[in-house]
């Protein structure tokens, strides 16, 4: 489990044969990497059950998979992402304890877009250098948000690249598989006239459009170590605020007997922004007008907006302005899982109604992603 390693070979000398020291001299540490990996094992170990074949260290994870033999018809989903450039906010401030679970906020929750129970997740560090604190800090992240999620953390890799990475620098991504019975897969298909979309809230910036946001800083001579009264303090430390997990309530929900059938659609808001994620899970001929009235977004998004001299409006396509997920549902049942979803800690709100049949559609913004789904436009002023 995210062992050291580098993509080049040491060569052997006389007075080291394993050419080990070659190796440390060209900047690559593989003790480091050893340490690090005994740092963050206890961490792993937390998020493995019963299913988790091997333990840690392996060249592969192993996953008992004998409970999908009980399903009728298992179909695996994947997803594989990174965190982005919010990673520089993290070097700057040398803070890298959330970085993780913005990292499995961004695949796990792909995963449960289409009804699937997230299994396990693997991850990829690169670094210029191995600080074996540093890399068990970022994977305690993914650890920690992996248990809130139930996803085995089964493997890894942290490769060193000096030369090609400054000695601080890094970067994640990670993979994860989930598994949903043919039948319960949620998506367009499932879309009726009259359906109710509701919109679930972010906790903040999650892990999206962090270019724009360092570029507003950088034009305003604003540093991430800087105190800031808007911000609430170091205005790097505001900016890492963790990614919002959805998976487990949603997970739970989708099970619920009562309730789980009305979900119909789900919609993980991330790059592309509010409109364009909403228009993938939505069938070709159905449109919304998602009213901006019904909700406001954070501080946060007025802060930077502001700095930029810019409206909300203009970063709808770039940050989730607190919406960091959609359900389209039933109309029957929309206020009880918004009450549901809101009990279990995630304020939720109706944002719109579904439409079936023509009209105009100037304004529209119609599928994204190379998805030719339904059309998407938000109307209206945000709440003050």
């Amino acid at each position: 489990m995210n062992s050291s390693v580098s993509n080049s070979t040491a060569p052997a000398t006389a007075a080291d044969p394993t050419g080990s020291a070659s190796y440390r001299e060209a900047g690559v540490d593989t003790a480091a990497g050893d340490l690090a990996v005994e740092l963050m094992k206890a961490a792993v170990q937390k998020t493995h059950g019963p299913e988790v074949q091997g333990g840690v260290g392996g060249f592969a994870g192993l996953f008992d998979a004998s409970a999908l033999v009980g399903m009728s018809k298992p179909l695996l989903a994947t997803s594989t992402d990174g965190v982005g450039t919010k990673v520089a906010i993290a070097q700057a401030i040398d803070k890298h304890d959330t970085i993780g679970q913005d990292l499995v906020g961004m695949v796990v929750d792909d995963i449960v877009v289409v009804g699937a129970k997230p299994l396990f997740m693997t991850d990829y560090i690169a670094c210029g250098k191995v600080v074996p604190a540093r890399i068990a800090d970022i994977v305690a992240g993914i650890a920690r948000a992996c248990s809130d999620t139930r996803t085995a953390l089964v493997g890894g890799e942290t490769a060193e690249h000096p030369g090609l990475l400054g000695p601080d620098d890094y970067d994640v991504a990670g993979a994860a598989t989930g598994v949903v019975e043919a039948d319960g897969v949620r998506g367009a298909h499932l879309v009726a006239d009259g359906d109710v979309v509701l919109a679930l809230e972010s906790s903040g910036l999650h892990s999206n459009g962090f270019s724009l946001v360092r570029h507003i800083l950088a034009q305003r001579g604003i540093g991430f170590t800087q105190h800031s009264d808007d911000f609430g303090g170091m205005v790097g430390e505001a900016l890492l605020e963790p990614t919002r997990l959805y998976t487990s309530p949603l997970v739970d929900l989708l099970a619920d007997e009562t309730l789980g059938r009305s979900i119909h659609s789900l919609s993980h808001v991330t790059g592309g922004g509010i409109a364009a994620n909403l228009a993938r899970v939505l069938p070709v001929g159905s449109w919304v007008e998602v009213d901006r009235s019904t909700w406001s977004p954070a501080p946060v998004f007025r802060i930077l907006s502001d700095l930029a001299g810019t409206t909300l409006e203009s970063a709808e396509g770039t940050w989730n302005l607190s919406i960091g997920f959609f359900a389209v549902v039933s109309a029957a049942d929309a206020a009880a899982i918004a009450t549901h979803l809101t009990n279990t800690g995630i304020p939720t709100w109706p944002v719109g109604t579904i439409h079936m049949g023509e009209r105009d559609l100037a304004g529209f913004e119609q599928g994204a992603k190379g998805v030719d789904g339904g059309a998407v436009r938000l109307v209206g002023s945000y709440a003050s």
